[in-house]
């Protein structure tokens, strides 16, 4: 299986602790592709859906169906950042976004971590 850097892929993110996103759950890819090939974690930022947020956060990119091939309006939460086994994912992934909407998340994180 080869994930890469900008998928999406629904994976179940359960067990959790506290506040941390639980359950099945858009998760997109950010580690890079060189990380991704070796049997290590991934890192992925958890999203969830568009109607359970219902203002914007500088914290927060909404993304378009359209512009993720998911079914449905996306947040992904950049203070969400978890690193997860290649195991929880399936063999194929559920939407793919663009290079200039990656650039918009990249920006996100960068602003969560102070970078």
């Amino acid at each position: 299986m080869s994930i890469r850097r900008g998928e999406i892929y629904f994976v179940n993110l359960n067990p959790v602790q506290g506040r941390e996103q639980s359950g099945q759950r858009p998760v997109l890819i950010i580690s890079t592709d060189a990380i991704n090939q070796l049997p290590l974690v991934v890192t992925v930022v958890v999203g969830t859906k568009g109607e359970n947020i219902q203002r914007n956060y500088p914290t927060n990119v909404r993304i378009a169906a359209a512009d993720s091939g998911l079914p449905m309006e996306t947040v992904f939460l950049c203070f969400q950042i978890r690193s997860l086994d290649s195991s929880r994912f399936p063999p194929t992934p559920a939407g793919k976004l663009s290079d200039t909407v990656m650039k918009q998340i990249e920006d996100t994180i960068r602003y969560c971590l102070g970078l």
